[in-house]
């Protein structure tokens, strides 16, 4: 079975858990949407990282439940649930924004925001943020690629060993390329002809299915439950 949305379905998926994160709806409303947000990466291929999603989500969770009641007890476990509700709440947000990103094209992105008749000054750079972070991503497997060939912070878990390598041999290099990047990638897009006036055809067709709406409409249920008052 594959769980293929919409891209429009998606962006109200992470419009949703914005509202998550700017709203504090209560914990229980927030893990039973989140676990809705994590269902799809299990019909699309993407089982390795919703496990690891879940499992750094929940996990989070149970800390917050064992770790925050007794918080008062010292410095160290205030820090620890202070640390873990701010990733945790962040979290429907990367979730929804890995599972929008990972699954959706750049043709898809603009037919679906050219359907909503949004205008080309916002459909231009969300098209080129979509290809920005592979992009940034590529460069960085390429750094840790140069970094261990040199014998340089090698091994899982050296970038939190050596903290100052880290910054001067990654950090920088990709702060530095991040800028060209951008500009490589909007003189593409714009080559192509995005930005030409006038009507666009587009190769991709677009249809929503009952699945866009039944999904979108099963994720909002909880909020709708906490604003109730039945969660």
């Amino acid at each position: 079975m594959t769980l293929r949305l919409d891209p429009r379905a998606k962006l109200y998926l992470l419009l949703l858990a914005n509202l998550l994160l700017l709203f504090h709806v209560g914990t229980a409303a927030e893990a039973a949407t989140t676990a809705l947000f994590l269902l799809p990466f299990f019909f699309t291929g993407k089982a390795a990282a919703g496990l690891r999603l879940s499992a750094l989500y929940f996990g989070l969770l149970a800390v917050d439940f064992f770790v925050v009641p007794r918080a008062g007890e010292g410095v160290l476990l205030n820090f620890l649930s202070l640390v873990s509700v701010g990733i945790r709440m962040m979290l429907p947000c990367i979730i929804t924004g890995a599972y929008a990103f990972t699954t959706t094209t750049v043709g898809e992105l603009t037919a679906a925001l050219r359907r909503m008749h949004l205008p080309e000054s916002v459909i231009i750079p969300c098209a080129v943020v979509v290809r920005f972070f592979p992009t940034v991503g590529e460069d960085y497997r390429h750094i840790r690629a140069a970094m261990a060939l040199r014998g340089i912070a090698e091994g899982r878990g050296a970038l939190l060993r050596h903290p100052v390598q880290s910054l001067e041999y990654i950090l920088m290099p990709l702060l530095m390329n991040s800028n060209n990047v951008a500009q490589d990638l909007s003189a593409a897009a714009l080559t192509k002809g995005i930005g030409l006036p006038g009507r666009h055809t587009c190769l991709t067709e677009l249809h929503l299915t009952a699945l866009d709406f039944v999904y979108p409409a099963l994720c909002t249920l909880p909020i709708l439950g906490k604003v109730v008052g039945l969660l």
